[in-house]
């Protein structure tokens, strides 16, 4: 799983770096003037300077709670983007063979940096935009994190692009059919918080908080969370099927593993409500969840978590493990990511955190 959360990360920044050499080439000058960059290079620059946000994933280096919880921090600031494409032009203007100045790259660094930034803001995670001033964490969650229609709509762009090089009329299209798609995938969360609004509004729930992530292998899978005091109500529903899919033939191998996701969504009006409690579902779990969840140490994975939910306790002679995820990251058939745990070797015992049960063996 471990991979598989690396391979997801790469996919990620592909798209990223894919979608700032689209927009260099569609906000490249027809002519380029002396000193200005060739249309090559001002791509490439682009796709690096795109690709530049994600570097903050050497915060593995240090622990994965780290990671989580300063992701998309920094580099990805809008208040510190002048400075990070200052840096990118500087390095890519040592780096280029003819050598530009970093004059003529800033503007394209800029762009590439920009374009990453918009790109995570519509997805389900947060982004810090105003770092290192705020640790707010924005998200417009449109979009699922690996969306292969997204990325396609980038990839032929930049395709048609090479293949017609004397005009940018293939890039700017293409950048405004993947505005356009991004604009129905927000019809499609309004429809999707529409439903969870009725479904809290049928059953009494006042004062409800409705919530809607996009999910993988469709734009039209959605999660809908209805959060009421402590408890969440959770549906997985397909907003264009009208029927529940068949499960797959096989369970094995990666087509099973697709096929049972995907029959996790179901039409919205055959879609199962899932109860959650926060802090478990006894008065011994709530005690022991409450006072694990309130620990100092805790307090990284606490302020990144927006639907926190007791994971599992676990008993070993007389120690205990709590752990908890963040119900953002669930997949029907899959187990949760971005969970972290914290243990004690006995009663009285400090806790600490469990690494073990962390991001490392669930991501």
């Amino acid at each position: 799983m471990y991979l598989g959360s690396i391979q997801r990360r790469l996919i990620d920044t592909l798209t990223h770096a894919l979608s700032g050499a689209l927009l260099a080439r569609a906000t490249a000058p027809a002519i380029p003037h002396p000193g200005q960059l060739s249309l090559r290079a001002r791509m490439a620059f682009g796709f690096v300077a795109a690709a530049f946000p994600d570097s903050d994933f050497v915060l593995r280096l240090f622990d994965t709670l780290t990671y989580v919880s300063l992701h998309r921090g920094v580099t990805h600031s809008i208040i510190l983007l002048p400075a990070w494409a200052l840096l990118v032009a500087w390095l890519l203007s040592l780096l280029s063979r003819p050598r530009y100045s970093w004059r003529a790259i800033y503007g394209t660094a800029a762009l590439g940096i920009g374009i990453h930034i918009a790109g995570d803001l519509f997805t389900s995670y947060g982004t810090m935009l105003l770092a290192p001033f705020s640790s707010h964490r924005f998200a417009i969650p449109f979009t699922f994190i690996i969306d292969p229609y997204f990325t396609a709509i980038i990839a032929v762009g930049l395709a048609v692009a090479m293949l017609r090089p004397r005009t940018r009329h293939p890039a700017v299209i293409a950048s405004l059919i993947l505005a356009g798609y991004v604009a129905f995938q927000g019809v499609l969360h309004s429809y999707a918080i529409s439903i969870g609004e009725t479904y809290a509004r049928n059953r009494g729930l006042i004062e409800a908080e409705v919530y809607a992530f996009p999910q993988p292998l469709s734009p039209f899978n959605w999660k809908i969370i209805v959060s009421h005091k402590e408890d969440y109500d959770v549906a997985w529903v397909n907003l264009w099927r009208t029927q529940s899919r068949a499960p797959p033939d096989s369970t094995s191998g990666i087509l099973g593993m697709w096929g049972r996701i995907a029959t996790g969504y179901r039409p919205v009006s055959a879609a199962t409500w899932v109860r959650h409690k926060r802090f478990g579902e006894t008065e011994f779990q709530n005690v022991l969840a409450r006072e694990a969840w309130g620990q100092d140490v805790f307090r990284r994975f606490r302020a990144f978590a927006l639907l926190p939910v007791l994971d599992r306790i676990e008993f070993s002679g007389r120690g205990v493990c709590v752990s908890f995820f963040d119900l953002r990251f669930t997949i029907p058939s899959l187990p949760p990511s971005l969970g972290f745990g914290l243990c004690r070797d006995g009663p009285e015992g400090p806790w600490r955190l469990d690494h073990e049960r962390g991001l490392l063996g669930r991501d």
